[in-house]
């Protein structure tokens, strides 16, 4: 166990901040957020916030490509002036390098805090809502003529569903013991549902959708909504910006956003929230996408909490070692929430499909 894994965090944070090129002493330091991922702290000094993380390098193999990335995004958004879409901006360190390492060799980079926004639990009227779409199709806008291949891969095979059915099937494949109920109901319903995993990448693969830069993970926490206006107005957390499938962003956020109830016998999906975010993403790309891209947005929509739920799955069989959990049992939970979900959303295709088809003006009815 490292000195960071053994509970001084916030010291070894404290230490870290120093060795940034900020222009004021810092004032306080302490954990921020409930990220899964990353360590994420709020550091505050007389003038400023700022966002200090380390990364997990056992999810980000080469963080280096992170702040590359970040970079040439950075670039691109700033070339596009009045696009009304921020993006946290990265403090260098005192040697000139946008990361420092620790003694461990942990990667902690630190970054701008956007001053006058919050973050919203949950989306609480259709406004909101329409906001979420809007920064989305913004952002894709945006990128779309950025090339995906000045972008380097941060997290190899990300949301590449049949590869982590794939994963998720070895593990399972090892594990001897006796599967408790939840346990067992989880992986049948993985098992009944198996066979559409690759809708997504077969049709990619066929040359019917484009690879296009993406945000990767652009759920509600990762907005940022301004305090007196209550647009939104930033996405953050830029770890998985790269070359993928636009259905990723949609599928994820229209999940995070429309997926309600606490527990996996009340989660639903509200057709309201979707239709919603839908409408004003659409209304922002207007005709960026193609055709065959609008009729496989349902199937994004049923596969990305799917997905999730196969990575909550498989890392409560293998004990725990990429999401962070607070309770033992947490990931198998998650899981089961993220499965009720695609149920629901299986029981309202053809309403989904409608949703869809209006927001687009294109696409297809379920039969």
């Amino acid at each position: 166990m490292n000195e960071f894994e053994s509970g001084n965090a916030t010291v070894v944070a404290s230490d870290i901040v120093n060795r940034f090129a900020l222009p004021t002493p810092v004032s306080g330091v302490k954990p921020h957020g409930g990220g899964l991922i990353n360590a994420t702290f709020l550091v505050t000094t007389e003038d400023a916030r700022y966002i200090l993380q380390r990364i997990n390098d056992a999810v980000f193999p080469e963080p280096e490509r992170i702040m590359s990335n970040l970079s040439v995004l950075a670039g691109h958004v700033a070339a596009h002036t009045g696009s009304g879409l921020r993006i946290p901006a990265p403090i260098a360190a005192w040697d000139g390098r946008s990361f420092v390492r620790d003694g461990q060799g942990g990667f902690w980079r630190l970054m701008e805090f956007i001053p006058n926004t919050r973050g919203l639990a949950r989306i609480e009227d259709p406004e909101q809502a329409r906001e979420v779409g809007r920064i989305l199709g913004r952002f894709h806008v945006l990128v779309s003529d950025l090339p995906a291949e000045r972008l380097a891969v941060t997290l190899p095979g990300f949301h590449v569903t049949p590869g982590y059915l794939e994963r998720f099937k070895q593990v399972l494949a090892t594990c001897t013991t006796v599967h408790p109920e939840a346990l067992s109901r989880a992986i049948a319903c993985v098992t009944a549902r198996q066979a559409q995993v690759d809708v997504l990448e077969a049709a990619r693969q066929d040359g019917y959708l484009p690879a296009r830069v993406i945000h990767g993970d652009p759920k509600l926490d990762n907005i940022l909504f301004d305090r007196v206006t209550g647009r939104a107005v930033s996405l953050i957390d830029l770890d998985t910006v790269q070359a993928g499938l636009v259905h990723y962003d949609v599928g994820d956020c229209l999940r995070s956003c429309c997926g309600r109830g606490k527990g996996s016998a009340g989660t639903r999906f509200d057709l309201d929230l979707c239709r919603a975010i839908l409408g004003a993403y659409a209304d922002e790309v207007g005709d960026l996408l193609d055709t065959a891209e609008i009729e496989l947005l349902f199937d994004a929509i049923r596969l990305i909490p799917f997905e999730l739920a196969l990575r909550f799955l498989t890392d409560h069989l293998e004990g725990d070692r990429y999401f962070r959990i607070t309770e033992p049992g947490q990931n198998l939970r998650k899981a089961g929430i993220q499965l009720a979900l695609v149920e629901d959303i299986e029981g309202k295709e053809r309403e989904i499909r409608a949703i869809v088809a209006a927001c687009f003006g294109r696409g297809k009815s379920a039969p």
